[in-house]
């Protein structure tokens, strides 16, 4: 039995919700998902191997009340059939928490609530679980539920995540009032976000969001918070300030590798876990955002073993495994941490036309926090574990040529930029990329420091941060790190492949204090630290460790236009010259978490 009802939150706002009961007297345990995507419209995510057309929302509610649960949609405030003003992110605690409240209060409910939901709608889980909602026994967080969107997934370490900018545009076109107005959703629809993302800066009343003045005020709103303080650290944003009043429920948290969640997943399973807030559990495959089921990804094949079909079975089935466990005290043998370990494969071309990595799962006990070591810049460009003699290295970035992204840990951005793991070089269908279409790099503006060929398999499993001593002519600027696998010359690739694993950027008016920016003088040697999303990769022997070293990448984050202007307000830009050392008093290095035994 389906009821669709309105559902009276704190301050009068009515939200949609969608009540598909089992057959039966009941009570029932329930299943919860709030969403800003439709509650009647499919998920994109909602499939398997087996099944890769998704299912709709009504077959996945068929699926848990046919085995005993009662399941509930909801629109969030503001979207589709939910009244309401639509704040990105900043409503869904109390918002969750309310509803929760009012299906405890139903008598259907046996008063026990499991979670689920992809992206946004993990983001809402989060939400509700920090501000105490009752009920909540068990939550399947599927990339997202942000630990500190100010370090990731909104801000990077105080670059600003482009997706935001591309996500507000989308969903404005699907919003209520556009819908309500035709005028507005054919202004909307008539922009053209490249063009757009080409024009940068925006201005408010000047963007391409301007025909819809609420999202493109939330959107400048968190563009120019720059500073940590009062408002990243606000209920939906910043679960790392909440895990002692999480609720205390059994929790998976998913995410991979070239998704922009992966350190958020990793981040409240250890600080969940920390806080003794109930079961954690933690998986992390080498896909992009929220396609699970697939194995290539960017230009790269993970191999057979890469979706998660491979060992869960049917997606559905391994949800209901979680919360059958939490509810009805079923088995349930899943290790703490399932991580997938990219690398092993033939690294020639398949027959579909990319790049055979391969890899393969792991189980672990917890998450690897072993020790991580040093690989020191060279002036010469060699990376390797001996301290530098001497030297430092300088060049001039220009931020009307920003170095293009080529694939990475992304979501969103499309139609300005792709996810996933990418040789890196220029390409027609990478924006900012022109002829000759030339590696990354051969531009003068990307450090270039590599290990010589390995003579043995090194492997690595973890976080990574990267440690500059930098300095730069001008008030501000930016420092990016990307870590690359490095294939040496065969039949396929006779130039080689430069895969990308991971990248990160970090501002330096930030270096030493995220709330107090300080601008910069000429000559000042700034300790600035980039910290990376965690990666699983195997180097074989033969493979080289890369690490590129710039100041843009771009359309990923917003380019920094050296001026020292305020956050989202910046109308001016200059050349900066930027130097990095590589001194024994100075030196410049990458942390890279090595796991012993090495895999030959």
């Amino acid at each position: 039995m389906t009821n669709v009802l309105m559902v009276t939150m704190r301050d009068g706002v009515r939200l949609a919700t969608d009540v598909y009961l089992p057959n039966g007297a009941g009570p029932f345990p329930v299943v919860l998902e709030r969403t800003p995507y439709g509650r009647d419209q499919t998920s994109r995510a909602e499939l398997t191997l087996a099944h890769p057309t998704p299912f709709s929302r009504a077959e996945v509610a068929a699926y848990f009340t046919k085995r005993g649960y009662a399941f509930v949609y909801q629109d969030n405030r503001g979207r589709h059939g939910s009244e309401g003003v639509f704040v990105k992110y900043l409503s869904d605690g109390e918002d969750g928490y309310d509803c929760c409240a009012w299906i405890m209060a139903q008598p259907w409910c046996d008063g026990r609530i499991c979670t689920f939901g992809l992206s946004y709608a993990a983001h809402t889980q989060a939400a509700m679980a920090c501000a105490g909602a009752p009920g909540l026994v068990a939550q399947v967080l599927d990339c997202g539920g942000f630990a500190n969107a100010w370090k990731f997934g909104i801000r990077q370490s105080g670059a600003f995540e482009l997706k935001q900018a591309t996500w507000a545009h989308k969903q404005a076109i699907l919003s209520p009032e556009a819908e309500a107005d035709p005028l507005m959703k054919a202004a909307l629809e008539a922009e053209d976000i490249r063009a757009w993302f080409m024009r940068m800066p925006w201005k408010p009343g000047h963007s391409p969001l301007r025909h819809h003045p609420g999202y493109e005020a939330y959107l400048f709103e968190q563009w120019r918070h720059g500073a940590w303080g009062p408002f990243w650290q606000q209920l939906g944003i910043w679960a790392e300030g909440f895990y002692d009043f999480y609720a205390p429920a059994d929790c998976v948290h998913l995410s991979s590798w070239f998704d922009a969640y992966s350190t958020t997943a990793m981040g409240n399973y250890c600080g969940l876990r920390g806080a003794g807030r109930g079961t954690q559990r933690l998986i992390l495959g080498p896909w992009t955002h929220g396609n699970r089921s697939q194995r290539m990804f960017g230009d790269v094949d993970f191999g057979p073993d890469a979706p998660i079909d491979s060992w869960s079975g049917d997606w559905l089935a391994y949800r209901l495994r979680h919360f059958d466990h939490v509810v009805h005290g079923t088995e349930n043998p899943e290790p703490a941490v399932r991580l997938f370990v990219m690398g092993g494969g033939s690294g020639l071309r398949t027959a579909e036309g990319h790049l055979d990595h391969g890899g393969r799962w792991i189980s672990l006990d917890d998450w690897p926090r072993g020790e991580r070591v040093a690989y020191y810049m060279h002036a010469d460009g060699l990376l390797d574990p001996a301290v530098p003699a001497g030297g430092a290295i300088s060049y001039d970035f220009d931020p009307a040529r920003p170095v293009p992204t080529i694939g990475g840990n992304h979501t969103s951005l499309e139609p300005v930029a792709r996810p996933g793991a990418f040789d890196q070089v220029e390409a027609e269908e990478f924006m900012g990329c022109v002829p000759p279409y030339l590696p990354l790099a051969s531009r003068s503006d990307v450090l270039v420091f590599q290990t010589p060929p390995l003579a043995e398999a090194v492997e690595i499993v973890g976080e990574l941060e990267v440690e500059l001593w930098v300095e730069t002519d001008g008030p501000d600027t930016d420092f990016t790190a990307k870590l690359i696998d490095v294939y040496p010359p065969n039949a396929d690739y006779p130039q080689g492949y430069a895969m990308l694993l991971t990248d990160g950027i970090t501002r330096l008016r930030y270096a030493e204090d995220p709330a107090s920016p300080k601008l910069r003088s000429s000559g000042e040697v700034v300790r600035a630290v980039v910290t990376l999303p965690p990666i699983g990769n195997l180097f074989p022997a033969g493979h080289r460790v890369r690490l590129d070293v710039s100041s843009s990448n771009f359309p990923k984050f917003d380019v920094n236009p050296n001026t020292g202007e305020p956050e989202g307000m910046a109308i001016r830009r200059r050349v900066a010259v930027n130097t990095v050392h590589t001194d024994p008093a100075r030196p410049s290095r990458l942390m890279l978490p090595v796991r012993a035994p090495a895999i030959s």
